[in-house]
């Protein structure tokens, strides 16, 4: 590549000089704050040699480059005199995009947990419909607080895990939403007659399932705790800093914040049920046919808390059958290109999206098919359109929270469960054909070098101790889509990172969370801790080798706290990818799942035939 001429290339690309805020880059993505997005020319940018794809994640703008990120950062760095090349930017937040990104951290720790009782709600649904059990039976009961529990609860959930995004302690945060549940507060607000704190009148409001009353509480409670902690000495701190913060805030919330978030949760309901009832069709056909765009940005998790609430306080929500018939049309569309593709390896990779798509998680056909080939996607959001349309127009209902694919069917049992199928099959259908009546360019990819042909096969040890993790179950699609090669991520139970491989030390970057290493027989491997940890400037790791070095299997690499990751709300996933995948005949996991223990042999690199 020459970095100088590519370099001038992305700066005309992306708007010229005047546009760029700052620059910096991680081990794969040079990441730009942008003035103006809307100057960018991304369909340019991609086409860019060197450049594998383009993504944007709440204020950045990131070009995927891979192992040459770092001399062309430094190039483009040349060429741009005054440009900031910190990742924190004097740029004033998108407050839209701050919002986003806080629900987005707040609500996805506590998904799997919803997400997984919404599909056992259904399945007592059907169950009790189907006459297999009857609601009084001491078994169905069970069943149902167990489906239940995590909804009823949900402030306290929802306190935890805000409390982390908001920088409050989120034990305390616990703290303030059990008092809303307290059996002395419920007693009180069954009671019948006025309550009051102080003389001052408490509104009586069932919190139960509630959402967006915990989440301003627990906001305010973390800038109570801030100011106390500023003020109190720091012998007293332990003590009095939650004491003080939990008296303040807890009847502010019971007074005011709670009952004003009630209000706007019902506000919001009401709005999302009138836009149902009035607009209908067009609603269905408008969302349904832009929910991947809007998925993309972010901005769905800002329904997540009203869909969430809908199904609490009316049973039922009218809007979540869009997600479904959303993701189903990525999943036809990514079904289409299969069927006409003619590169057995895109049709592969194809079949194994579509499927994926089918079961909730979309990333891998949206990023690693349908978009790359542009005309799948607007086949996808076309087929959404459709299936949006008829769903709305038949008074689909969504009965519980659960990933909008097929395993998710079961929260849609109910009187329109019919309806529900009929639509999803239409925007599944629709999206393929039109896949395949509207076509693709099959693009040979431009400037790649002739493969080198492994012929030693090697096999790498796991790097740390923890649960194994397919790839495409990560939230970050540049390795959820196997760009830069094949590989497996382990969820880490400790935080000591070690040599799975003997060999050098290829790269290692400056904020110690990622590391290029080359083995003895070839491999080369990049290894990367988190998601998006990038942002954190390096803070809570510890680097203990240095480019050029030379280790062997086992050698302490890296140490990284992991509760302080966690507390951040940062996926810890250590992912391990083969780069030069395509040297090797197979790239497989020794085991797809459960528990590896550090140095365990977990990945086997197939030498390729002669």
């Amino acid at each position: 590549m020459n970095y100088p001429q590519t370099a001038q290339k992305i700066i005309a690309h992306i708007g010229g000089k005047e546009n760029i805020l700052s620059l910096f880059h991680c081990i794969t993505r040079l990441r730009f704050l942008l003035h103006d997005h809307d100057k960018v020319d991304r369909a340019a940018l991609e086409a860019l040699d060197g450049v594998i794809g383009v993504n944007i994640s709440g204020d950045q703008y990131q070009l995927i480059i891979g192992n040459e990120v770092a001399p062309l950062c430094e190039a483009l760095l040349a060429q741009l005199p005054g440009v900031s090349s910190s990742a924190s930017s004097s740029k004033r937040r998108n407050p839209v995009s701050v919002v986003l990104e806080g629900l987005s951290s707040i609500f996805s720790p506590i998904i799997p947990a919803i997400a997984g009782a919404g599909i056992l709600k259904g399945v007592l649904a059907l169950m009790v419909a189907m006459q297999w059990l009857q609601t009084s039976n001491q078994t169905y009961q069970i069943l149902l607080a167990i489906s239940d529990g995590v909804f009823y609860f949900m402030p306290l959930a929802l306190a935890f895990s805000a409390g982390n995004k908001f920088g409050a302690n989120p034990y305390v945060a616990v703290a303030l939403a059990a008092t809303l549940f307290h059996p002395a507060i419920q007693t009180l607000f069954k009671s019948g007659v006025p309550v009051s704190f102080l003389g001052l009148p408490v509104p009586t409001v069932n919190y139960a399932s509630t959402v967006i009353p915990i989440l301003l509480a627990v906001w305010l409670l973390s800038r109570v705790e801030k100011l106390i902690d500023r003020i109190m000495p720091g012998v007293l701190k332990t003590m009095f800093v939650p004491l003080l913060s939990l008296v303040i805030v807890a009847p502010i919330t019971l007074m005011v914040i709670g009952p004003l978030g009630i209000f706007a949760g019902n506000a919001l309901s009401g709005g999302i049920i009138w836009l149902v009832e009035n607009m209908g069709i067009v609603a269905g056909v408008v969302v349904g046919g832009t929910l991947s765009m809007i998925i993309i940005t972010g901005m769905h998790y800002v329904l997540v808390p009203i869909m969430i609430n809908n199904i609490s306080t009316m049973g039922f929500d009218p809007f979540k059958i869009l997600f479904y018939v959303a993701n189903l049309g990525q999943a036809g569309a990514a079904f289409g290109v299969f069927i006409r593709a003619r590169d057995k390896k895109l049709k592969s990779l194809a079949l194994s999206t579509s499927f994926s798509a089918m079961m909730g998680i979309t990333e891998p056909a949206m990023y690693g098919v349908n978009i790359r080939y542009k005309r799948p996607f607007a086949a996808a959001l076309l087929g959404g359109a459709i299936g949006g349309g008829f769903a709305m127009a038949m008074g689909v209902k969504t009965y519980a929270f659960a990933l909008s694919g097929l395993p998710g069917l079961p929260a849609l049992v109910g009187p329109t469960f019919l309806w529900a199928v009929v639509s999803i099959a239409l925007s599944f259908v629709s999206a393929a054909v039109l896949t395949v009546i509207l076509g693709f360019e099959e693009k040979v990819v431009a400037g790649v070098s002739p493969v080198k042909i492994a012929r030693e096969e090697e096999r790498l040890f796991a790097p740390v101790s923890g649960t194994l993790k397919p790839l495409n179950t990560l939230s970050d699609p540049v390795f959820a889509d196997e760009i830069f090669g094949k590989g497996l991520a382990i969820d880490p139970s400790n935080g000591e990172l070690r040599s799975p491989v003997n060999g050098k030390v290829e790269s290692l970057f400056e904020t110690h969370h990622a590391l290029a290493l080359e083995s003895d027989t070839g491999a080369e491997i990049l290894i990367h801790i988190g998601i998006d940890t990038v942002k954190l400037g390096g803070k809570h790791f510890t680097s203990h080798i240095e480019a050029g070095q030379n280790v062997e299997v086992g050698d302490l690499l890296v140490s990284f706290d992991l509760a302080a990751l966690r507390a951040e709300g940062i996926d810890p996933s250590v992912i391990v990818v083969v780069t030069n995948s395509e040297q090797y005949g197979d790239i497989s996991p020794v085991k797809t799942d459960g528990d590896v223990a550090s140095r365990d042999a977990f990945l086997t690199l197939t030498a390729s035939a002669a």
